[in-house]
C-alpha cells in the first residue's frame, strides 16, 4: 500500500483547500446574480435609465479602488497602445449597457421570468453565433440541443403571443459581450475597469442632464435611497470579483454547471415572489429550453470525460515507453573506453 510523504499530505490537502476556496467563490457570485432582482426594485422611483447611469459610475469608483489595492494597474499602458483592443473593449461596453439596462428594466417592470429565460437560453446563442460567425463545428448532440431551443423560442412565441424580445435580447448581447471578451483577452477585473471607464463620461452626464432638469431622484428621496443607488457599484462588483477568484480554482466544467444557478434562481424569484405567471405554453417553452441545456450539459461532459481519459492513456503510455527504454538501458550498458597511446622515446 503506497505510503504518502507529509509533503505529498500537504500538497492534496492545499489543492483541496483551494477547490473548495472556488467552489464557494462561485455559488457566491452566481447566487447574488441570481437573486439581483430583489434589489432593483428597491431603487424606485428611479427609473431604469437613472439606475443604469449609477450603476454604470459607482461600478468604476469600486473597480478602481480594487486595482489600487490589488496592485493591478500593469495592463492598461499597454492598452492605451492598442486601438484594435481599445475598439473591442468600447464594443463590449455597449453591448453590456444594453444587457443591464434591459435586465433592470424587465425586473422593475414585472418580467423577472422572462429575463430569466434570456440567460438559459445564452449558451445555445453563444453555439449558434460560434457556428454562425466562427465557423466553428458542432457534434450532433449541440445540434440537437440548438434545434430545441430553436423549437422551444416557437413555443414561447406562440404562449407570449409575440417573439421573448426581453429573453432574446438579453441572450444576444451577453453572448455578443462574450465573444468580444474572449477576442479582447483581459481580466475580468481589468475588463470591468476599462468598460466602466468607458461608460463613465456618457453616465454622468446623462445624470447631471437629469439634475438639472430636476429629475434625478439622487438626493431627493433621501439618504437611503442615495445610498442604495450607490450601492449599485457594490452589485456589480463583488459578484464579479468572486467569479474571477472562482475561475482560477475550479474546473470550467464546475462553472459551466454553476452558470445555471443564477436563472434558476431569478426563475424561482419570478414565480414564488414575483408572483408572474406561467401559463402551460410557457412551461412547455421552458421545459424545452431545459431539455436543450441538459443535452448540452451531457454532452459537455461526455467530451470532457473522454478528453482526460485520452490524456490518461496517453501520459500512462509514455510513462511505460519511458520505463521500457530504462530497462533496455540497464540491461545493454554501453561502456564507452578511451583510447591510450603510448609513445617511446
Amino acid at each position: 500500500m503506497p505510503v504518502e510523504s507529509k509533503g505529498e499530505q500537504h500538497i492534496g490537502l492545499d489543492s483541496k483547500g483551494e477547490q473548495r476556496i472556488g467552489l464557494l467563490n462561485g455559488f457566491a457570485a452566481y447566487g447574488m446574480w441570481g437573486l439581483v432582482p430583489l434589489f432593483w426594485p428597491l431603487l424606485e422611483p428611479a427609473g431604469a435609465a437613472e439606475i443604469l447611469a449609477h450603476r454604470m459610475v459607482w461600478s468604476l469608483g469600486i473597480v478602481v479602488i480594487a486595482l489600487v489595492v490589488m496592485r493591478r494597474w500593469a495592463w492598461a499602458g499597454p492598452l492605451l497602445r492598442q486601438p484594435r483592443r481599445l475598439g473591442l473593449i468600447t464594443v463590449a461596453a455597449a453591448t453590456i449597457t444594453v444587457n443591464w439596462g434591459v435586465y433592470i428594466w424587465a425586473v422593475n417592470a414585472g418580467h423577472v421570468v422572462e429575463a430569466s429565460l434570456g440567460y438559459f437560453i445564452n449558451p445555445l446563442v453563444t453555439i449558434a453565433m460560434g457556428v454562425l460567425l466562427l465557423k466553428e463545428r458542432l457534434r450532433p448532440a449541440q445540434w440537437a440541443a440548438v434545434g430545441i431551443g430553436f423549437a422551444a423560442v416557437l413555443v414561447l412565441t406562440i404562449g407570449y403571443g409575440q417573439p421573448p424580445w426581453i429573453s432574446l435580447c438579453l441572450a444576444f448581447s451577453f453572448a455578443t459581450y462574450g465573444l468580444v471578451k474572449k477576442k479582447v483577452n483581459l481580466g475580468g477585473l481589468e475588463s470591468l475597469a476599462a468598460e466602466t471607464a468607458i461608460q463613465f463620461l456618457p453616465a454622468l452626464g446623462y445624470l447631471l442632464w437629469l439634475s438639472s432638469r430636476g429629475d434625478a431622484t439622487f438626493g431627493g428621496e433621501g439618504a437611503g435611497h442615495a445610498a442604495l443607488l450607490a450601492a449599485t457599484g457594490v452589485v456589480t462588483a463583488v459578484p464579479l470579483v468572486c467569479f474571477g477568484a472562482a475561475a482560477i480554482r475550479v474546473p470550467l466544467s464546475t462553472l459551466g454547471l454553476l452558470q445555471y444557478l443564477a436563472p434558476v434562481l431569478q426563475f424561482l424569484l419570478g414565480i414564488l415572489y414575483f408572483h408572474e405567471a406561467m401559463p402551460a405554453e410557457r412551461w412547455a417553452g421552458f421545459a424545452l429550453v431545459w431539455a436543450a441545456l441538459s443535452l448540452l450539459t451531457w454532452d459537455a461532459l461526455r467530451t470532457a470525460r473522454k478528453s482526460r481519459t485520452v490524456l490518461r492513456e496517453a501520459a500512462t503510455a509514455a510513462t511505460a515507453a519511458a520505463e521500457a527504454a530504462r530497462e533496455a538501458a540497464a540491461a545493454n550498458p554501453t561502456t564507452t573506453s578511451g583510447t591510450t597511446t603510448s609513445t617511446n622515446t
